[in-house]
């Protein structure tokens, strides 16, 4: 059980370790945030786990509180949307560019940026990295908001980074969640 412990929190370290996040620049119109991370996995298995991400995206950032709501269909004019009752739901973004296992570019503002006068381009980038793939996740906003959009940079960057992050454990350990440390519920 120990060993199990040990494995699982070093390949939780590696995936840390290989994830980098960036806010490129920020400004009172607009952000753009560049995250990275590396996977030992191929590029079509990163791509299927992306489109399965009601498996992955946390459940405390969706509308619903259940990231089973979530739907990603990975190809032009596909939606990234969410149920919330029968005829109830949201569209957080629309696919404008999808080219698979390498590029999924979708339209949208995404969560509280929705309710204002703004655009956001989110960009999922895969390629070939070190035997496996590197993942780099690239969103550009711009419009006008309640308050300057460099304020929203931090909070985007550091939501996004951690859904990057579920992503990654997903790929690798085939489950979003972070290993809980010995001793704890």
């Amino acid at each position: 059980m120990r060993l199990r412990f040990i494995v699982i929190v070093s390949s939780a370290l590696l995936c840390a370790a290989q994830a980098r996040a960036e806010i490129v620049s920020a400004g009172p119109a607009g952000f753009n945030l560049r995250l990275v991370a590396e996977v030992p996995n191929p590029a079509p298995v990163v791509w299927a786990s992306l489109a399965d991400i009601g498996k992955w995206w946390d459940p405390e950032h969706t509308y619903s509180g259940d990231s089973r709501n979530l739907t990603l269909e990975p190809f032009v004019r596909g939606c990234f949307c969410e149920k919330l009752s029968l005829y109830a739901g949201i569209e957080h973004a629309t696919v404008i560019y999808a080219q698979p296992a390498k590029t999924l570019r979708l339209s949208g503002a995404i969560g509280p940026l929705q309710e204002f006068g703004v655009s956001g381009v989110m960009t999922w980038n895969i390629e070939p990295a070190g035997g496996g793939s590197r993942i780099t996740l690239t969103y550009n906003v711009g419009g006008y908001a309640d308050r300057p959009l460099a304020d929203w940079a931090p909070i985007v960057d550091e939501v996004l980074g951690g859904q990057l992050k579920r992503l990654t454990r997903y790929i690798t350990q085939g489950n979003p969640e972070a290993p809980k440390a010995e001793g704890t519920r």
